[in-house]
């Protein structure tokens, strides 16, 4: 790490003589100019790690920011491990969203590719992170780029790297790849032509929405009505197609997120998750008035999760945005009336309540790592989800998650139990009623300084609960040093008795650090036994009260 002044300063200045791009040359000059030791050394204490998740960062000059330079060296990190692995002259696709700075990562990742003697393919605009999922297979790529960083802040950017089975890399590639990246001494070292490779037609986007229609019963009815906001990202057109193509009523798009901006000016962060972000769909709904509304869909910005909310007469909005965990029961329960084959899989940081699903149909089930990287590699995977709004629902078309092809296999749910003159919430009683009320809640803490993340860890460690919200801790697990069936990773996961004369059959906490956000993540669940319709009022009442306890104690013993 670079600390002298004088030290800093000539990095800089090493940096600012090879870097490509007009706009970082210059924040760079002036912040040398002004002798800004404070923000070189942030930029300059060392460099974006590459790792399972790719890159993902704030953009700026610098090598702890996103950036061409970086970019350009991640991708002859990239050709040089396909090299090494005797792919030297395969495809590479390449995807990009619509992100400040994408379409330049895209074309700059083409020429790297090119320069190094593969062959390249661009994506013809930009699309949904599925969309380039989806192209790696059907083109027989070795590799696949998504220049994205998903539902991440304006000022961020990321780069997802695929490999040819069309999932998301994993160790031990990650680190191969990484040490490439180390490698580079000099951009001029990397050869990057003017031209060179593919800009793909319409046929590709034609060829995923034609696999779309492979997730949807023929002949299942198709009268849902649907507001839709693409969160000022990139998954209108391909939606709105998908629904054309599906005989779907087409959705009411909200205006004022309907156009790609990467400045997402109506929301804090574009993320369906987070406060506020889905009051302007609500209010589209409730602006239909008399038209009626079925549900609301919404996609993060690369269009590769999907939240839907349901009506809740009562309630300042009217609408109730539905769990991860809940839409991801509702699908798997959608699956098995369809008879499907196969694995279901889920993470170990969302609900137990599918492997419930699985065994009442007699179907295999596995729980992995969070992220589709881990799930897609599930042997036989039918169908797999996590609590973060991701669903993967054609495993053979997206072995990722696809926010496109869930938002249609939601919306044939939808217009089936209409047709029957119930909805999604009627669906989720029964469920609860079969198996349970499983509620589950999540506490996450975003932080400025990294360090209080890895504080908290360390004080469960040193001093672990032996019991939250008056539920006896049965087993606490380090995950820090794997499982049987899962590889090491930095989390903490906790059983929790049961209590009977409370009403509770169980609960369970995992906390981990956030791959991909400066944030600390607990979820949370609570199993309640359901006797009857009509106990399930109280029923939730007792997860409610016993999940904000929990929280509650969690935050207390971890110091957040």
């Amino acid at each position: 790490m670079a600390t002298d002044p004088t030290e800093l300063i000539h990095r800089a200045q090493a940096w600012l003589a090879e870097d490509p791009d007009p706009e970082t040359r210059d924040e760079l000059s002036k912040l040398i100019e002004a002798e800004d030791t404070d923000e070189l050394a942030a930029r300059f204490a060392g460099t974006l790690q590459f790792g399972t998740a790719g890159l993902r960062g704030e953009l700026g000059a610098g090598p702890m920011r996103m950036n061409r330079s970086v970019v350009i060296r991640a991708a002859a990190g990239l050709a040089a491990y396909l090299k090494a692995q005797g792919d030297g002259s395969g495809l590479v696709v390449i995807g990009y969203d619509a992100r400040h700075k994408s379409a330049d990562f895209a074309r700059d990742t083409a020429a790297v590719m090119v320069g190094a003697g593969l062959r390249a393919a661009v994506l013809p605009r930009p699309l949904p992170t599925p969309v380039l999922a989806f192209a790696i297979r059907h083109l027989g790529a070795v590799a696949g780029v998504e220049v994205t960083a998903s539902h991440n802040p304006p000022r961020d950017n990321g780069y997802k790297v695929y490999l040819g089975d069309g999932s998301q890399i994993v160790p031990p590639a990650d680190g191969e790849i990484a040490a490439e990246i180390a490698a580079v001494r000099s951009l001029a070292d990397v050869p990057r032509p003017e031209a060179g490779w593919e800009t793909l037609d319409e046929t590709v986007l034609d060829a995923y929405l034609a696999r779309t229609d492979a997730v949807l019963t023929p002949g299942s009815p198709r009268d849902t009505k649907v507001v839709y906001t693409p969160m000022h990202g990139v998954g209108r057109d391909t939606l709105v197609a998908a629904f054309a193509r599906a005989g779907f009523p087409a959705p009411t798009v909200v205006a004022e997120q309907a156009e790609p901006d990467p400045d997402f000016p109506t929301v804090a962060f574009p993320n369906p998750e987070e406060p506020g972000a889905m009051d302007l769909a609500f209010a589209t709904a409730r602006d239909r008035g008399a038209a009626g509304v079925d549900i609301v869909i919404a996609n993060d910005p690369d269009a590769d999760r999907c939240a839907v909310a349901v009506p809740a007469p009562g309630t300042p909005d009217g609408w109730r945005m539905l769990r991860g965990d809940e839409v991801g029961a509702l699908l798997a329960a959608h699956l098995v009336s369809k008879r499907a084959s196969g694995t279901f899989a889920t993470t170990i940081v969302s609900s137990q309540l599918m492997s419930r699903i699985a065994a009442g149909a007699s179907l295999p089930y596995e729980e992995t790592l969070t992220g589709f990287k881990w799930l897609a590699r599930v042997d036989g995977l039918r169908y797999a989800f996590e609590e973060a709004l991701g669903y993967c629902v054609d495993p053979e078309g997206v072995r990722d998650k696809d926010g496109i092809t869930a938002a249609l296999l939601i919306t044939e749910l939808a217009a089936e139990l209409k047709q029957s003159g119930r909805t999604l919430t009627d669906l989720l009683d029964d469920l609860a009623l079969e198996f349970g009320l499983h509620a589950t809640d999540q506490l996450s803490v975003r932080v400025e300084d990294l360090s209080l993340i890895a504080d908290a860890m360390h004080r469960l460690r040193a001093q672990p609960p032996t019991a939250l919200a008056g539920l006896s801790v049965t087993r606490a697990d380090d995950l820090n040093r794997g499982t049987e069936t899962l590889p090491p990773t930095d989390g903490l996961r906790y059983y929790l008795s049961g209590s009977p004369e409370a009403g509770i059959e169980a609960a369970r906490v995992v906390v981990r650090p956030s791959g991909t956000e400066p944030k600390l993540k607990c979820y949370l669940e609570v199993v309640v036994p359901v006797p009857s319709a009509e106990a399930l009022p109280e029923a939730r009442t007792k997860a409610d009260a016993t999940l904000a306890s929990i929280k509650a104690d969690l935050s207390e013993a971890a110091g957040i």
